[in-house]
Formats: C-alpha cells, structure tokens, sequence
C-alpha cells in the first residue's frame, strides 16, 4: 500500500477520534455537572477529565500530523535491478592495409569474408603453400590484425577484436 493511502487512512481514522473525543467530553460534562457535588473549578473529577481530554487531542494532532507527512512526501523510486546485461556489439575496427603487401591483403580479404576459416582453405583457395601462408599469417599476427587457434591438427584463422 503506497504511503499516500496510508495517510489518508489515518486522516479518516483521526477525524472519527476527534469527533467522538468531543462527544464523550460533552456528555461527561452534562453529566458531571449534575451528579458531583463540587464545584468544577476545584473538581480532581473534572480536572483529570480535562487532562485527559487535552492528551487525547494532542495524540490525535500527532496523527494529523504523521498523515498530511505521509499523504504529501513521495514515495522512494524503486530500483529495479536486471540480472540480464546488455552487450553492445563492438565496434569494427578500421584495419590500416596501405603497409601490407599484396598477398597478405589477398589473404586478409578472404578471413573478412569468411570471419573465421582454415588454414588449409586459405592455402588451398589462394595456392600459395604451406610455408608461405603461415608465414604471410605470423606477419599478420604480428600487426595484431589475425589470430591463429588450434583446432585438432589444423588451425581456424579469425579477425582480432
């Protein structure tokens, strides 16, 4: 239940102390009055009925004043965490190719089109052999641009992030 409610709840419930406050002080004055034979100025009767009844109007103002508090504060945000992070997808990152030389932007070309592929197709789709291509990829690997994971008896060629 949110605290406005609260406060207006107790601002209902005051409302009926109060009235019946005034009620009963009423009646028991009318009553007093005709059944005590002192006076009402030097009455401990009347004197604890007034006690009593100033107490009870000074809780009932703490009440008033604990619910206007309540109606007109706002309530806390709630924070609402999620477990579920949201990746953004990196950024791709421009690769300088103007120092390459050829064969290694001709091996580069085909890992961007592919974004990961064997070491053995690159030898086999662009005929170079198998000490050439793994040397054009060391130089690559060098220049951070490729990496080289084993995989079995091969090796899968990838873009670095």
């Amino acid at each position: 239940m949110e605290n406005k409610y609260v406060g207006y709840i107790l601002l209902g419930v005051s409302l009926l102390l109060i009235f019946n406050i005034f009620s009963f002080n009423s009646i028991i004055k009318e009553m007093g009055g005709n059944s005590v034979a002192c006076t009402i100025d030097d009455c401990p009767y009347h004197q604890s009925f007034d006690n009593m009844f100033f107490i009870s109007i000074f809780t009932i103002a703490l009440l008033v004043i604990v619910a206007i508090i309540l109606i007109f504060t706002k309530p806390q945000e709630k924070l609402i965490m999620k477990t579920k992070t949201i990746h953004k997808k990196p950024e791709k990152k421009k690769i300088n190719t103007s120092n390459l030389k050829p064969e290694e932007k001709q091996v580069l070309s085909l890992i961007q089109e592919n974004k990961a592929i064997f070491q053995a197709d690159l030898i086999e789709k662009t005929g170079f052999g198998k000490a050439k291509m793994t040397r054009i990829i060391d130089r690559l690997e060098g220049k951070e641009i490729v990496e080289r994971k084993r995989r079995g008896m091969t090796n899968i060629v990838v873009l670095r992030e």
